[in-house]
């Protein structure tokens, strides 16, 4: 049964707007009906918080553990400008390379150095999941998986499919290739196109930064360099669109 929230939750949900308050506590806030019911089982919800007038209109008895605030409190919580009146408050899952690649031998893998726009990351994790991706792994510098901007554009697939924050992205690659899978990297160097390579065997797709590329040590390590073709006069393609086409790519490879 929901119960009127007090102060110190308030204070809690508030600071959940910040990185270092997520590190901390462990949690992460969602926030609308459509994205709350993606929630899926395996992600665990800490607590539940609604506005008044969503509690009068809703049946929230269901939630065991449940706040309700005023609509003015719970504005001052929301990250959109015509909330909802529906929040969870999520405590984050981690997740390791060797189970990923225990449980997902054969399948496909995306990596990203240092990326930095919410909105590429958000669409890299959406494409993944739709691409039937095994998971997507993070170097140290990316941006915040749990950045409110960064959770919206997962559309709720970050329910959906695994994704390693803080990775050692050469440790990662090497762990990949011990274990048979090919690792191509996006690259303008590259000396290869992406329609002349075998995608139908497990493979690792690697992202680099939006504005550097990969690093030089990373792509090094890497199997294969390849190149996106780009005929027109555009020098490079935004990074969620490269790994969006190398995916897919992938995909219509296997169908086959």
């Amino acid at each position: 049964m929901a119960e009127f929230g007090t102060n110190k939750t308030a204070k809690l949900i508030k600071s959940l707007k910040e990185k270092k308050y997520r590190d901390k506590e462990g949690l992460f806030v969602v926030e609308g009906e459509r994205f709350v019911g993606e929630i899926m089982d395996n992600c665990e919800i800490e607590f539940m918080v609604f506005s008044e007038s969503y509690a009068a209109l809703k049946d929230v008895s269901e939630y065991k553990k449940a706040f309700v605030f005023s609509d003015k409190i719970f504005k001052e919580f929301s990250e959109t400008s015509n909330p909802q009146g529906i929040i969870a408050v999520c405590r984050k899952k981690t997740f390791s390379i060797d189970e990923v690649i225990e449980k997902n031998a054969g399948e496909i893998y995306i990596l990203a150095e240092e990326l930095n726009d919410p909105g590429n990351l958000g669409t890299i994790i959406r494409t993944a999941d739709a691409s039937g991706a095994a998971a997507v792994i993070l170097s140290k510098g990316s941006v915040d998986l749990y950045n409110g901007k960064v959770l919206r554009s997962t559309m709720g697939s970050l329910f959906h499919i695994p994704v390693i924050e803080n990775a050692d992205i050469k440790q990662c690659i090497e762990k990949l290739k011990k274990s048979g899978i090919t690792v191509f990297a996006a690259h303008l160097k590259g000396d290869r196109t992406l329609y002349d390579c075998n995608f139908k065997n497990p493979s690792a797709f690697v992202i680099g930064n939006e504005a550097r590329g990969l690093s030089d040590e990373t792509s090094k390590i890497c199997d294969v360099l390849l190149k996106i073709p780009m005929p027109g006069k555009a020098e490079s393609l935004n990074a969620a669109v490269a790994a969006s086409v190398m995916m897919y790519e992938a995909v219509r490879q296997r169908m086959c």
